[in-house]
């Protein structure tokens, strides 16, 4: 059971390292300035498209209730006559879907279920994440207070790990079931 653990430890550690720390050398070197790669700007700069589904979804919930919003230059969006949230890079969320992902990969499954469950969790955490923005903007628009004084990275950090231990627990409870005898 030890080396069982310390397997999935190692893997755990070595994907969540690759995708948290590849992430921020993607960010780095598709920057211009002092390591800039213009090939990785132009084809694999997949956080700035991380970047324009947030403005976009977060587009979408506010025209549901009718507030119409306007992106600016540098993935700023802002309420038409309010103010603006810009969508930074430590907005995107990705360590905590590098968390989920390197808890996925890490543990026993088949290929397609891990797909399953990676789709499946990036999903409800980027969902998270628009709604976070959507709540933010509003916010500042309205005057509103952010709840026990916490910002709002800190509400998604926690919003967003609550979430992820409740898909650790479907996704073992899943797991137990499809391997029991």
């Amino acid at each position: 059971m030890q080396k069982k653990f310390f397997i999935f430890l190692l893997k755990f550690l070595l994907v969540f390292c690759i995708l948290y720390f590849g992430t921020l050398a993607v960010i780095g070197i598709s920057s211009p300035g002092n390591y800039y790669i213009p090939f990785v700007d132009k084809y694999l700069d997949y956080v700035s498209g991380i970047k324009n589904m947030l403005l976009y979804t977060t587009k979408g919930f506010l025209l549901l209730f009718n507030i119409k919003t306007q992106f600016e230059p540098n993935y700023l969006i802002r309420i038409i006559g309010g103010r603006g949230v810009y969508i930074a890079m430590d907005c995107v969320g990705y360590g905590v879907y590098s968390f989920w992902i390197a808890y996925v990969v890490a543990n026993d499954n088949s290929l397609k279920k891990k797909l399953l469950w990676i789709v499946t969790g990036v999903a409800i955490l980027f969902l998270i994440n628009a709604i976070r923005i959507t709540l933010f903007l509003v916010a500042i628009n309205k005057g509103w207070p952010m709840p026990l004084g916490l910002d709002h990275h800190t509400w998604f950090n926690i919003v967003a790990y609550l979430a992820i231990f409740i898909l650790i627990y479907k996704f073992e409870k899943n797991l137990k079931t499809s391997t029991a005898p």
